[in-house]
């Protein structure tokens, strides 16, 4: 079966440790990733996490906590990680990028999933992709959350999903 790899959210707002939404194991699910972007060749796509253009709904209180964040999409604090140069990507003012543009984008193949973090928006995503049938595995070592335990909970979670989840480590996915 087809993959395809979903990058997910791998940003400057989640790289740097300045930022409000640092995350610590960041740079250490890099070089796992640029494995994984060589091996899927043409089957990769990278995704960010915007902040809308009005917040609505529970977002308003959201942006209340987090004003930071209320920038336009070319905002560098929202741009991928310099180690990439995506030709586009799929943009989402939500934490689930399991959007209409993935869901064409993938098609029938199997998401694999990698990036940032892994208790939000992989998690988000994860959950979303398999609702709609889609064969999701999350490569544990490629992703990072806001810290371990959130990180371990969130992987113990989309377990609970089998089959329709797997995770798997790096070396799992390329042998």
């Amino acid at each position: 079966m087809r993959s395809v790899l979903a990058v997910i959210d791998l940003q400057n707002v989640f790289a740097d440790p300045a930022s409000e939404w640092f995350t610590p194991r960041f740079a250490e699910v890099v070089p796992r990733i640029q494995r994984l972007v060589t091996a899927f060749g043409d089957d990769v796509v990278f995704t960010r996490f915007i902040a809308p253009e009005r917040p609505e709904g529970a977002w308003k209180q959201y942006y209340e906590q987090w004003p930071f964040a209320l920038q336009p999409p070319d905002s560098p604090l929202y741009q991928v990680i310099d180690a990439f140069q995506p030709q586009s990507t799929i943009d989402a003012t939500t934490f689930g990028k399991w959007t209409p543009r993935m869901a064409t984008r993938v098609g029938g193949a199997r998401l694999l999933l990698a990036g940032v973090s892994t208790d939000c928006c992989v998690l988000s995503t994860a959950l979303a992709a398999a609702d709609a049938g889609v064969s999701v595995t999350v490569v544990s070592d490629a992703c990072a959350g806001v810290d371990d335990e959130s990180h371990a909970k969130a992987l113990d979670i989309m377990r609970l999903y089998a089959p329709l989840v797997k995770v798997a480590t790096t070396e799992e996915v390329l042998g």
